[in-house]
């Protein structure tokens, strides 16, 4: 993926409180060859991991889920110290993860049981057809840094219940929770099949140039050079990029929930959101009475820096250049006639960006248009239901989106009209906590989904398939060589019979003629 030299590569990462700007942490940048090395460990241990089978490692992924149960709280202290959440954030990602290992680790043996499909003809009733699904032997996860801990569970979970071996390249923003994970791994005395490399983008081009399968989140420019890079491996790989969610709040809707479920899903994480709420259309006739409800909501949120205590809603961004962004895109609002009702600038304080309510916009703005990913909700007049589900899909992106309305078949029906991988009807983010759903963005957001169930498994598989023969087997079949006509029509004959449809079933003299080379009559 990139021709540049390790020597020049940085030796170190230094890891800030983005709240604080203290130093929490100095933690290596790797090289392309200790990334490279890391791959060839994995690969003489996977073969043993994926052998034990789904009940063996559930052995372990039960015991891994031990670990962090026990581990909750150091957790929660170590990825506060490298994103500057509040306390209750930095609580959710390991019980998220604890949830996702349960399921995995109790469902992956019967996801990844073989299947006998029924053969599609009389004909093929002669074998036993199996599909077998045996796992690609190093999948490269690459992370970014808005759930340190969280995002790497999304797919190093179902990867190792799979039976593959996980290579994790974690943001060099945020590596230090994935660390912890890879610590508490090995504490357990689980098999050595969890790798966390660090470094910068240099460590994520080794960490292509080395695997057999990658899962990367993260922006849509970085997505696309990773695919063009797998594309010249044939390499298989799964993404899910930028989002830019829309609302949809229609007069029907309860307008105090929509206004409570709105700022959450805009606000959650500072915005920080791969699913964020970003552009808000309210129907007319409900318009002022959300926006009332909204903007009073937004402003009595408490914004700040939390111990172990949880005493704030809101952290600080996770660097200085997504602050700029959500500077740029509130600006750039400004500029082109948007009103700002609260917020609307960096506190001054770290990284801290006030949470911001913006009207009179429109799709000529960035913050309509683009990716936020900051705590700014642009809410938007519409006419009617036509104009919101045009606007909401007038987007490159299509993660997610969300429907509210008081009649739930209205909320199906223009759910159905999105152009998004989830849509959530009178509720936020819920689609991210029901793993048997799959999780996957279209057009720009994304290819592949994460989840759905046994997919959640099996997209880290090759499926393969096996016949078998139930009957007692001859020396020769039919159609071997030498051709009999006799035997060759007799077989084709019955394919047709089996496959095609009305009187183009009987064509025995057909067959016949066309085998024996002559079109005349019998």
């Amino acid at each position: 993926m990139s021709d540049t030299e390790s020597r020049t590569w940085p030796t170190e990462l230094v890891v800030r409180n983005p709240a604080t700007g203290r130093v929490v942490a100095e933690v290596a940048a790797q090289s392309a060859e200790e990334v490279a090395a890391a791959v060839r460990d994995l690969r003489l241990h996977q073969h043993e991991w994926e052998v034990i089978g789904a009940r063996g490692r559930k052995r372990w992924l039960l015991k891994f889920q031990d670990w962090l149960i026990d581990n909750n709280d150091h957790l929660a202290d170590v990825l506060q110290s490298e994103t500057g959440k509040p306390r209750v954030d930095a609580l959710i990602d390991p019980s998220f993860a604890v949830d996702l290992l349960g399921y995995y680790a109790r469902r992956a043996e019967r996801f990844l049981a073989d299947e006998h499909p029924a053969p599609h003809s009389p004909l093929a009733r002669v074998k036993r057809l199996t599909t077998v699904y045996r796992p690609y032997p190093v999948i490269g996860v690459i992370t970014p840094w808005n759930f340190p801990l969280a995002m790497p569970a999304l797919d190093v979970i179902p990867a190792l219940a799979a039976g593959a071996a996980v290579l994790l390249k974690p943001s060099e923003v945020t590596p230090l929770s994935a660390l912890e994970l890879a610590r508490g791994w090995a504490e357990i005395g689980a098999p050595p099949v969890l790798t966390v490399v660090t470094g910068g983008p240099q460590v994520g081009a080794a960490v292509v140039d080395n695997v057999d399968f990658v899962q990367f989140t993260g922006s849509t420019a970085t997505g696309r050079r990773i695919a063009t890079a797998c594309a010249e491996r044939l390499l298989p790989y799964s993404m899910e990029l930028g989002g830019k969610d829309p609302a949809i709040v229609l007069a029907d809707a309860d307008i105090d929930r929509a206004a409570y479920g709105i700022a959450f899903g805009a606000l959650f994480n500072s915005g920080q959101v791969c699913i964020s709420v970003e552009r808000i259309y309210v129907e007319a006739p409900v318009y002022d009475k959300f926006l009332d409800k909204l903007t009073a909501h937004v402003r009595e949120l408490r914004q700040g820096i939390d111990g172990r205590k949880p005493e704030h809603d809101l952290g600080a961004m996770a660097n200085d250049a997504q602050q700029a962004i959500v500077t740029e895109h509130v600006q750039d609002a400004i500029a082109k006639g948007a009103k700002v009702l609260t917020g609307g600038q960096a506190t001054g304080v770290g990284t801290f960006f006030e949470p911001t309510v913006l009207v009179e916009v429109d799709h000529s703005m960035l913050c309509m248009t683009e990716e936020t990913f900051g705590p700014l909700l642009p809410v938007m007049r519409v006419a009617d239901e036509t104009e919101a589900i045009a606007l909401a899909n007038d987007s490159r992106y299509g993660l997610s989106a969300s429907v509210w309305t008081g009649d739930r078949v209205r909320g199906e029906r223009i759910a159905r009209q999105l152009d998004a991988g989830a849509v959530n009807i009178n509720d936020m983010f819920a689609n991210l906590f029901n793993f048997a759903l799959p999780m996957g963005g279209w057009g720009q957001s994304g290819v592949g989904a994460r989840w759905g169930g046994a997919d959640g498994v099996r997209k880290y598989c090759r499926a393969q398939a096996i016949t078998t023969p139930i009957l007692p087997t001859q020396q020769k079949e039919p159609l071997w060589f030498p051709y009999n006509t006799n035997k060759l029509v007799v077989a084709l004959s019955a394919m047709r019979a089996a496959g095609a449809h009305g009187p183009r079933r009987l064509g025995v003299l057909d067959i016949l003629n066309s085998a024996r080379g002559r079109v005349a009559d019998l």
